[in-house]
């Protein structure tokens, strides 16, 4: 065999193996952005610096996670209204977004054993007394 030859075999292959990375890639449907407005959740992010300062200077622990029983505490005041946003960094189709409304003294709590295994996080949103707030916690379930 011949340089001609080899260098001809070479480049046909390269190219063959370039064609199929690219199919390969455009037929992959699983990849989710981790928002689909990226860029207005960019521009509002100074509201939420604003509301991880207020949440951090609360004296009380406002979310604790027991890994035993799998489930979720809330310890906010009567009168809070708010979101528990369970976040599914590796796929945007198990996110759950759950309204609450804290009527009495007890602690509110919600039940993750449904929730499929691994790493997610735990974005709290609520406002009381007029101040809004943020927490987020990062859980491995």
């Amino acid at each position: 065999m011949d340089w001609g030859k080899g260098i001809v075999i070479t480049l046909v292959v390269f190219v063959s193996l370039m064609v199929g990375l690219v199919i390969v890639c455009v037929k992959q449907d699983d990849i989710h952005l981790v928002t689909q407005n990226y860029y207005e959740e960019e521009i509002k992010y100074q509201d939420q610096i604003e509301k991880m300062i207020n949440a951090n200077s609360l004296d009380y622990k406002v979310l604790s996670y027991d890994n035993q029983l799998k489930k979720v505490d809330l310890k906010l005041p009567v009168g809070a209204k708010g979101t528990l946003h369970l976040f599914r960094p590796s796929d945007a189709r198990l996110d759950q977004k759950i309204t609450f409304d804290i009527s009495d003294i007890n602690a509110k709590a919600y039940d993750l054993k449904s929730l499929k295994p691994g790493y997610w996080k735990v974005k709290l949103t609520w406002s009381e007394n007029g101040v809004d707030y943020f927490h987020e916690e990062k859980i491995n379930i």
